[in-house]
């Protein structure tokens, strides 16, 4: 197996050259000439395991690894009336294994199913007026991968109050997809070369309004409606009747999810904060679900802290799954896929950051070294394992 692995220190080295023709300015001059504000280098490594996999009809296994390495590149430069710009330079790529892919031809013998690699590239200009209080943003994307191609754009803006301790921000997002109906082989035409297509669209509208408290609390209440329309099945994922037979996933041609959620950080002391967040969704295909979720950095020393994380999530699960071998012909829509069933997850773990006050190795402006760890727990069987790696220049 082929892997693409980019990791932060790999490239620490390059963007260091890089850092050594950036002048620091320490006045409050504001610089009209664009230069390199910050650099985040990410990788992390996915691993998960399971007995529920969609692709062979809700059972068997759902062994998958992920590698994922992304660098974001921020820019930024003031115009002549003092107006803020910043460009925000992002690409990843991911390359994975799948075991319950590799199904598709119902062969695990490493066929070209069994693995992909994924790069997902983004764009984004921010245009802030620091004296009113006031930020413009528009941004573009894109996702590439063997059976799926994704473009976005987004455009959004916010509004901060008179006295700057509120915010209200709004934000609209569209992703146009286009995917190659990869059938189960045993679905297949007979003779049938090549695949066809199908396309998916996504619309999402997203409003938010923070609020500075008091000097120890901030919240912030988002709530979002997206809209789906298009393909929203998977086409090689399959499904078994009552009666034996085999037949693709077949779910409505649209779909309208409704998440509400409320943030809350609370600073307590100058070493510890609390940051709780919860999240109510709702869809109209009756999927509901609750996420309650809770992180506790604590600074032990002046160049060390530690974030411990727990995050709470449960679903009712759609109406129109159920297990293998429990649907029948009398229903119009139907799946096995066990990530629209009811099931209860935990997902816990820990991050540690560093930030040596020479940098990192001694590199000055490479000044923060965070890796975090959580394991996920699903009652449907399912766990799965996250290490992440991230490195920020400043």
């Amino acid at each position: 197996m082929k892997r693409i692995f980019i990791t932060g220190l790999a490239l620490l080295g390059l963007f260091q050259l890089r850092a050594q023709n950036v002048t620091t300015d320490s006045t409050s001059y504001k610089s009209k000439k664009l230069k390199l504000e910050e650099v985040n280098l990410v990788s992390s490594y996915y691993k998960q395991n399971g007995d529920n996999s969609a692709v062979t009809g809700g059972i068997g296994s759902e062994h998958l690894t992920d590698i994922a390495n992304t660098i974001d590149v921020k820019l930024v430069k003031y115009g002549e009336t003092g107006i803020k710009h910043t460009f925000d330079i992002e690409a990843g790529i991911d390359h994975y294994t799948s075991a319950s892919s590799d199904m598709i031809d119902l062969s695990a013998n490493s066929s070209a199913s069994s693995s992909d690699n994924r790069f997902y590239p983004s764009l984004t200009y921010i245009r802030e007026n620091e004296d009113m209080g006031r930020t413009i943003g528009i941004g573009v994307s894109s996702s590439t991968e063997f059976d799926y191609q994704s473009f976005g754009g987004n455009i959004s803006f916010s509004q901060k109050t008179k006295d700057r301790n509120g915010e209200f921000t709004a934000k609209f997002q569209t992703f146009i997809d286009q995917l190659k109906l990869i059938e189960p082989v045993e679905l297949r035409a007979p003779g049938s070369g090549g695949y066809d297509s199908a396309n998916r669209n996504t619309f999402a509208g997203t409003l938010s309004y923070s609020q500075v408290v008091n000097k120890n609390l901030q919240v912030l209440l988002v709530g979002d409606v997206i809209s789906q329309n298009g393909y929203l099945s998977l086409p090689f994922h399959r499904v078994y009747f009552t009666d034996g037979s085999v037949h693709q996933e077949k779910m409505p041609d649209t779909r309208l999810k409704i998440p509400l959620g409320i943030r809350a950080s609370y600073f307590l002391g100058d070493n510890v904060i609390i940051r709780a967040y919860y999240r109510y969704y709702t869809d109209d295909w009756s999927l509901k679900a609750h996420t309650a979720d809770l992180e506790i950095p604590v600074k032990l020393t002046q160049v060390f802290s530690i974030s411990p994380f727990y995050r709470y999530y449960t679903q009712s699960g759609t109406k129109y799954f159920k297990p293998y071998g429990e649907h029948t012909a009398a229903y119009e829509y139907y799946t096995s896929n066990y990530d629209l069933s009811k099931f209860d997850s935990s997902f816990f773990g820990m991050g540690m950051k560093f930030t040596p006050l020479n940098g990192i190795f001694g590199l000055k402006h490479w000044n923060t070294l965070e890796i975090r760890y959580g394991h996920y727990t699903r009652t449907t069987n399912m766990t799965s394992d996250i290490i992440s790696i991230n490195i920020k220049y400043k």
